[in-house]
């Protein structure tokens, strides 16, 4: 940690992250969560493949989770902004576990969807709460600088378990039933609560509270999204990504519908499939410094944009498995590269204390499209076929990439010492600065 007013820990000299104990233990942690999370990315499609067989209802519970979450959004940043942000996410972690736990017991009783809609709801609250105080704990962990290097590796994670969760899922429901891939997936909850008792959350000390500033929910809501608005980088950003996110919420439902029903592959090898495109995301979260260092801003996210239309149309169009996993990869080094660079821009700019309202307006806003472009894709699909559909999600993405081409984010790059184009200001006490790996 640094010294001065360049970290959570002002008493301390800067010590390299490597060397950060309460950053690596958080870090460890949540890749076994991850992990755990990746298996669930294939058992629950394959759960409801078992009880239906129908595209549609794997969107429409793709819908209900992204709208539930949506919901939650609206008072989580609140809740984070004015909690011990640990003992949050260690109840949602727990609770979680419990929840994940309980699904095979369950579905052995009665193997039927509305079982999975009812889990659903309650884990996609807790998910929403975690996430933010997750996001909001990082610049609490780091110092500035290390911020692009610390979200990298936390999103290195994200990819290893890409592309390991899949192949666990896929042997797992070989052996007993996705139902137990699930219950795996709330045992990893249960293992990252208790690595959470032993992280310190920097300057606002384990139960110290948090002010938020007065009003309501929706006062407390409305503080950060305003802060959005005002930030002519961050407005472009998230009224783009609420359109690019239209798409790539479905996008994964298209893509195990191609390989399981259009290309009649079997779940080890959609396993596969989805595994490998894991390498796109790791690939990202070693290069989302640099890139962002020698190209900016908005040269990276407008980029990751372009992968992705194109992913999204191979996928669509191409009868080999191969092919489909390659634009998988690409797929996922976009979407981790973008993600990289948004969540960083935020935490740099966003002044600590409105750092969770801020993010819980920001997926709010930005996500509240995916769960209707979910259902609206797979819908679609199931009635024109997924390359068609496919294909007219690459022309929108390409769309929204000619549509940021005429916004901020155009010529959004590092400025002095990092600060971002159309920043009212940086957070005080952790100084500036959009590339700091």
């Amino acid at each position: 940690m640094s010294g001065g007013h360049d970290g959570p820990y002002p008493d301390r000299e800067p010590v390299k992250l490597s060397r950060n104990r309460d950053f690596t233990v958080f870090w460890l942690g949540q890749a076994l969560s991850v992990l755990g999370g990746s298996v669930s990315l294939l058992a629950r499609p394959l759960l409801v493949f078992d009880a239906t067989g129908d595209v549609g209802q794997l969107g429409l519970l793709t819908a209900v989770s992204g709208a539930t979450g949506i919901l939650t959004g609206t008072f989580a940043g609140s809740v984070v902004d004015r909690t011990d942000r640990r003992r949050l996410m260690i109840g949602c972690d727990l609770l979680r576990a419990v929840l994940l736990c309980a699904l095979p017991l369950l579905w052995a009783v009665s193997p039927r969807i509305w079982v999975l809609y009812v889990l659903t709801v309650p884990v996609a609250v807790l998910k929403t709460l975690f996430d933010v105080a997750y996001v909001t704990a990082v610049p609490d962990l780091v110092p500035p600088r290390d911020l692009t290097a610390a979200n990298g590796r936390l999103m290195s994670t994200f990819a290893f378990g890409t592309l390991l969760g899949p192949v666990a899922a896929g042997l797992i429901t070989t052996g007993a039933d996705a139902g137990w891939a699930l219950a795996v997936d709330g045992a990893t909850f249960a293992v990252s609560a208790f690595t959470l008792r032993w992280v310190r959350f920097g300057r606002h000390g384990d139960g110290e509270p948090r002010p938020a500033g007065g009003g309501g929910f929706r006062e407390r809501f409305l503080a950060g999204f305003r802060f959005l608005w005002a930030q002519p980088v961050l407005r472009s950003l998230t009224v783009l990504l609420t359109l690019l996110t239209f798409v790539t919420m479905g996008a994964t439902d298209l893509l195990i519908f191609r390989v399981l029903h259009d290309l009649h592959r079997s779940a080890a090898t959609l396993g596969y499939v989805i595994a490998v495109s894991g390498l796109g995301a790791v690939a990202a979260a070693f290069t989302a410094g640099r890139l962002r260092r020698a190209l900016g801003f908005g040269t990276c996210w407008l980029g990751s944009v372009a992968l992705i239309a194109l992913a999204v149309a191979v996928t669509g169009v191409a009868r080999s498995v191969p092919v489909v996993a390659g634009a998988a990869v690409v797929f996922m080094f976009g979407l981790t590269l973008g993600g990289v660079c948004s969540m960083t821009l935020r935490q740099e700019i966003t002044p600590e204390p409105l750092l969770g309202r801020v993010t819980s307006a920001f997926w709010t806003v930005h996500n509240a499209a995916g769960p209707v472009g979910a259902a609206v894709l797979t819908l679609l699909a199931r009635r024109y076929g997924v390359p068609a559909v496919s294909l007219a999600a690459g022309a929108l993405c390409l769309l929204i990439l000619g549509a940021g081409l005429l916004t901020p984010l155009r010529g959004s790059r590092p400025g002095p010492e990092g600060t971002a184009p159309g920043a009212v200001g940086a957070r005080p006490g952790r100084g500036s600065g959009i590339a700091s790996p």
